[in-house]
């Protein structure tokens, strides 16, 4: 027996074999004595207006904090970041290939239809359906599900994917190779059902207020674009007695100084971020409302492989080398963020990375490495570099780029125009690969350095640098078809050590997530590296 349900699922998420069980889901957990709020409404910043609330088309981190609260997935996350069910009340495998889900027999859709695993077949097969145009189409290829990759590739048909609905609640999966962190990889938002008959019928209107139907704890109530998304209790969820938020406003605010104002005014209960140039006086004089967790994202600066001059390494290193990275994350930032070198974050579970050379040297050894390569190059004060630096628009962006491109001018004579554009038309312009440098940033989609790595694979839709080596792309094959867990982690080793050589991108800084919390706001997961803040897991405390 296990000791409790969480090891439980955590032995079943690692890809343990064991008997098919129920076992209890995460809901909000008010502690006895805590005195809850008669109104219990939440205010939440998201940084940007959304490109879209379709799981099947988003690739942007302001999308999946709206999506995690309208749709449900096969499994969710607790405040640890465990992997906890979802729709699927428990599920096993004997050999990490084959995997069924048991569903909930009383898990509906806001319409009252039942969540069946049929639903969930019609929506990875949509997923990798080429007439779909899902930016996240490779995350199922990643799985190694059965022909994801050749269906994406258009050689064949979306119904030949490697899922089956065995009945309405058995769903099962097969894999092309073993994957012991599948099941964690299940908690995406690519990977959250759509409802058939819904899409079907309304085609991309589905997702507006008068014709969305979701499965999550939360239904679609009003969305005014670029200044609200309102959100109210699904009384169809199937955990609905167990939520305690009424409904939740999600605010697209760019600018984090106007943000700041209005959580500080009492309008917002937590912001998306903290304006970098107030964050020592708001922790001054907010101590209690400044929060700063660890988190599973890296910053870094995206070169575009394809263009000239980005297409020769020592251009892309010479840049790369002269990014002082102590003032960025000491000066301008200095809430804790840790300087990269790397493009897997540290606190990433299982993975102990080896700092590269450039890593070693001091900063003016660094610059004079930058100086001796861009002449190499054919650039110097006769013949200036000169290029644009693509970034969405925010203030801390902003800041960043700023000094970023003093950097260079003063250490190399290198000219940076800086471009800033909203999120939708910058997210098209970098998968469309119109930029010669832009900023980037990533956050694991699962606990495993693979999440990180796996962008850098030619295949990826999502690698907007447009890197494309054999040798890299054979390591982390590799390091997929592993089935040892030291092998696995030299492989992702030997693939930092490749991403170092190549310099597709610039690693800039480790994250961590700095924002103002209201202290009316209980069951936050401070704990949760992924940043996945469910509402429903929320209450609101009476003042």
């Amino acid at each position: 027996m296990f000791k409790n349900k969480i090891t439980q699922a955590l032995l079943l998420s690692a890809g343990v074999s064991v008997a098919a069980a129920s076992f209890s889901a995460v809901a909000a957990h008010v502690p006895a004595g805590v005195k809850l709020a008669d109104k219990q409404e939440l205010v939440r910043g998201n940084g940007a207006e959304v490109a879209s609330i379709d799981p099947h088309k988003t690739e942007g981190v302001p999308e999946s904090h709206v999506i995690r609260d309208l749709l449900e997935g096969l499994v969710n996350q607790d405040a640890d970041g465990k992997t906890v069910p979802g729709v699927a009340k428990s599920w096993e495998t004997k050999d990490n290939r084959t995997f069924i889900f048991h569903l909930r027999k009383n898990a509906k859709w806001s319409n009252g239809d039942p969540v069946t695993a049929h639903d969930f077949v019609y929506s990875f097969k949509r997923a990798v359906d080429p007439a779909t145009a899902s930016p996240y189409s490779w995350y199922l290829e990643m799985t190694t599900m059965k022909n994801a990759a050749d269906i994406i590739a258009g050689k064949k048909d979306k119904d030949t994917l490697g899922v089956f609905a065995d009945d309405d609640y058995t769903l099962r999966i097969e894999l092309q190779e073993a994957v012991p962190y599948f099941v964690k990889m299940m908690g995406h938002t690519t990977v959250k059902p759509v409802n058939q008959k819904v899409v079907e019928k309304y085609g991309d209107d589905w997702t507006k207020p008068e014709n969305f139907v979701g499965n999550g704890a939360y239904v679609l109530d009003k969305w005014v674009v670029n200044e609200r998304i309102e959100l109210v209790r699904n009384k169809n969820y199937w955990d609905n007695e167990h939520t305690v938020i009424n409904k939740v406003t999600y605010l697209p605010i760019e600018n984090q100084v106007a943000e700041m104002n209005r959580f500080l005014a009492g309008e917002i209960d937590f912001t998306y971020e903290v304006p970098n140039e107030h964050f020592r006086r708001l922790e001054k004089e907010h101590p209690k409302e400044v929060t700063i967790t660890g988190n599973l994202c890296s910053y870094y600066y995206g070169f575009n492989n394809e263009k000239a001059p980005f297409n020769d390494v020592r251009v892309r290193k010479a840049l790369t080398y002269a990014i002082d990275r102590d003032i960025i994350t000491k000066a301008l930032l200095g809430q804790g963020q840790k300087p990269a070198y790397f493009l897997t974050p540290e606190i990433t579970a299982g993975f102990d990375p080896v700092q590269p050379d450039y890593a070693k040297m001091t900063q003016k050894e660094r610059v004079a490495k930058a100086k001796e390569l861009l002449k190499e190059a054919g650039f110097d004060s006769s013949h200036p570099l000169k290029f644009t630096l693509l970034y969405n628009t925010s203030e801390n962006h902003k800041k960043i780029a700023v000094a970023i491109a003093s950097m260079w001018k003063k250490n190399l004579g290198v000219t940076a125009e800086l471009e800033n554009q909203e999120w939708k038309t910058y997210l098209d312009n970098r998968r469309q690969g119109n930029f010669e440098v832009t900023r980037a940033g990533w956050c694991g989609d699962y606990n495993e350095a693979s999440s990180f790595l796996s962008l850098m694979q030619s295949n990826n839709s999502s690698n907007d640098p447009r890197y494309k080596s054999e040798a890299y792309d054979k390591v982390m094959a590799q390091a997929l078809k592993s089935t040892s867990d030291e092998e696995r982690e030299a492989l992702y080793v030997e693939a930092e050590k490749l991403l170092a050589k190549d310099m597709p991108i610039a690693p800039i800084y480790q994250y961590v997530k700095p924002r103002l919390l209201s202290q009316k706001v209980g069951g936050f997961p401070y704990n949760n590296a992924e940043e996945k803040i469910f509402s429903k897991d929320l209450y609101i405390k009476a003042n």
